[in-house]
C-alpha cells in the first residue's frame, strides 16, 4: 500500500512537472506538480474510456506517466481557460 502511494506520487510529480513546463513554462513546485499530475491521471483515466480513446502503451510506469501527462495538460488548459474567462 505504501509503495503504491509513493509510486503514484512520483508519477504524479513527473507528469505534473512536464505538463507545467509545457503549459505554463514553469513547474508548480513539488507538491503542486504532484497534485496536478495525480488529478491529470484521474481525469485522463475517466475521460479517455468515455471518449473511446485507448492508449496501447504497454502499461507500466512509462505508460502511466504518459497518461497522467496528457490528463495534466488537459487539466491545465481548462484551468487557464477559466482564468481568462474570469479575468
Amino acid at each position: 500500500m505504501l509503495t503504491a502511494i509513493i509510486i503514484a506520487c512520483v508519477i504524479g510529480a513527473i507528469a505534473g512537472w512536464l505538463a507545467g513546463l509545457l503549459v505554463q513554462g514553469t513547474g508548480f513546485g513539488l507538491v503542486g506538480d504532484i497534485v496536478v499530475g495525480i488529478l491529470g491521471a484521474l481525469l485522463a483515466g475517466f475521460l479517455f474510456p468515455v471518449l473511446g480513446i485507448t492508449l496501447t502503451l504497454g502499461g507500466g510506469v512509462l505508460g502511466a506517466i504518459i497518461l497522467a501527462f496528457i490528463g495534466a495538460v488537459i487539466l491545465l488548459v481548462i484551468v487557464r481557460l477559466f482564468k481568462q474567462i474570469a479575468a
